[in-house]
């Protein structure tokens, strides 16, 4: 008899699509504190953009790995306590970022990307199990609803407190981190309402990975979130990076990261718009708008100021594709694959964090920070044109059949 075939500590009542949006909002909180404190203190402890390239690729190797084994090691540790380590996680970056030995800097780096794709995994798994599938778009709306504030004020405060002490923004965070853990076991998600099987052996993460790999649509909902994620990566790292050597200072990437993030209290009128147009149409303008602005930004690099208000107006499509973007793949997902196929569509975040530094760790080779806004951009038409493969009704409500 599998360990699990009867939950532990379950909740008393299904969750309320708000508990989620709350949990979103807290790690929004550490998160959202830490993402331009993290560039610069990379580049300050190791000293050129290709250095913290590297950094990045390689904690986005080891969060990959990890990521896809997080479905097989809750066939052995509870789920409950897997998001419990992804806080801890979290901790323990905060704790090596405060040290004061720079050589420590990549592996606050790598514990941070690791509590990342644990938290985000089971975060993942409770939504699919707990939220009704006509529920999924407005639950995610709502996620970014709440998760608004902190990713509009974090950025910015970051740099702010790290000009005052420089360990203070971790302070912070962690106590964020903290709130986080205790507001997740206050809520009593348990293991999730899904029993596990309860024979057979753990499950093998290359035989889901095989049957992603059969799911078409499937497929092309995960190469979405990849490159969304891309192209957020570019405006968080390497934004900042531009305004340094630009002689723009180390606190406007911090200001444009904000004020982006700002535009997330406007996800709700983003949804509508997306049920009016159709998930299709949003994406692919969303796509679009970023393919143009970005390369823009990269041609007109010679003038820093036109460059950062062209990443800033881009930055637009990406919310929309945070709006949309993830619809493709949370509608296709079978029931009897939550937990699998959740560690799956986690790993677009790794997957971009390889991408994204090891892309721009090439074109640095040969061409200044510029090249790497004018490489998403491309990537981004790829996108626009990939889209057009979208059903032109996928996300619109289904006619009923038989009454039910």
């Amino acid at each position: 008899m599998h360990q699990y075939e009867i939950p532990v500590r379950q909740s008393r009542v299904a969750p309320r699509i708000e508990a989620f949006a709350m949990l979103a909002g807290l790690e929004a909180a550490v998160r959202g504190l830490l993402i331009s404190v993290m560039p610069l203190a990379m580049y300050e402890a190791s000293g050129s953009a290709e250095a913290v390239s590297q950094s990045y690729f390689l904690a986005g190797l080891g969060s990959l790995v990890w990521g896809l084994m997080v479905p097989w090691a809750t066939s052995f540790v509870p789920r409950r306590w897997m998001y419990s380590l992804g806080c801890g996680l979290y901790l323990a970056a905060m704790v090596l970022a405060m040290l004061p030995q720079a050589a420590l800097m990549p592996v606050a780096l790598l514990c941070m990307v690791l509590a990342t794709a644990t938290c985000f995994v089971c975060f993942n798994a409770y939504v699919l199990d707990y939220v009704a599938r006509h529920d999924l778009g407005r639950t995610q709306s709502l996620q970014m609803f709440y998760a608004a504030a902190p990713w509009a004020i974090g950025p910015v405060a970051g740099v702010w407190l790290r000009d005052l002490w420089r360990p203070l923004p971790f302070l912070l965070a962690m106590g964020f981190a903290l709130a986080l853990l205790g507001v997740f076991w206050w809520l009593r998600l348990g293991n999730g309402r899904q029993i596990q099987r309860a024979r057979g052996p753990a499950v093998n993460p290359l035989a889901y990975l095989g049957r992603f790999l059969r799911q078409p649509r499937l497929i092309a909902g995960w190469l979405f979130a990849v490159l969304r994620s891309c192209g957020w990566w570019v405006y968080v790292v390497y934004l900042p990076i531009f305004c340094i050597e630009g002689g723009l200072g180390d606190k406007l990437g911090g200001v444009a990261l904000s004020l982006s993030n700002a535009m997330l209290f406007l996800t709700p009128l983003f949804l509508r718009l997306v049920h009016r147009i159709t998930v299709r149409r949003a994406v692919r303008w969303a796509f679009a708008h970023c393919a143009i602005l970005f390369c823009a930004a990269g041609l007109l690099s010679g003038l820093p100021v036109i460059t950062v208000a062209c990443l800033m107006l881009g930055s637009i499509g990406l919310v929309m594709l945070d709006t949309a973007g993830g619809l493709p793949f949370m509608l296709s997902v079978k029931p009897s694959e939550r937990v699998e196929m959740a560690a799956v569509y986690s790993s677009f975040r790794d997957v971009s964090g390889i991408l994204t530094p090891g892309a721009a760790w090439a074109v640095l080779l040969v061409a200044p920070i510029a090249g790497v806004f004018v490489a998403s951009g491309l990537g981004f038409a790829a996108a626009f044109g990939m889209a057009g493969q979208l059903h032109p009704r996928l996300g619109t409500a289904r006619p009923s059949r038989g009454g039910g």
